[in-house]
């Protein structure tokens, strides 16, 4: 058993990340029914809703990818699509994705535990996501959000 979790101790992580995937998924379910049993109570009051509440669970469903209305800089009101990727911080990625590439590069060169081969095909995946990285901030010049 002790060899077994030697040999196959990277899949630790595929695993964390599906039960932390689960687990925000069982987050979101329990803040929708939460949202949903709210607005039955005003319905059965006979009430409205706030638009705000209805906002916010439109936005559960969206994922935050909705137009919105937002005033520009002549004070006029525009409509801007709102992205996951147009963040703050988007240049991190491609010192991230170069920085594993050289480090593999690296590995590959001096051949670190003789697997020089496996090591130069990660050094393009790094390369090849760092450039993507690279070319869809710069394509993307839109307005900020």
């Amino acid at each position: 058993m002790e060899d077994l979790f030697r040999q196959f101790w990277w899949i630790l992580f595929p695993l964390s990340w599906f039960v932390f995937g689960a687990y925000q998924s069982w987050l979101s379910y329990r803040a929708n029914r939460d949202t949903l049993d709210l607005i039955k109570a005003y319905a059965q009051s006979g009430r409205e809703p706030p638009p705000e509440l209805l906002a916010k669970l439109n936005k559960r469903w969206n994922d935050g990818d909705e137009l919105d209305e937002a005033e520009d800089d002549d004070g006029r009101v525009g409509r801007r699509h709102r992205r996951r990727y147009r963040r703050e911080g988007t240049w991190s990625r491609v010192a991230l994705f170069g920085c594993l590439c050289a480090g593999f590069a690296y590995a590959a060169a001096t051949d670190l535990y003789e697997a020089g081969p496996a090591f130069v095909i990660v050094t393009f995946v790094m390369a090849a996501l760092a450039v993507a990285a690279a070319v869809s901030i710069l394509v993307d010049r839109g307005p900020k959000v």
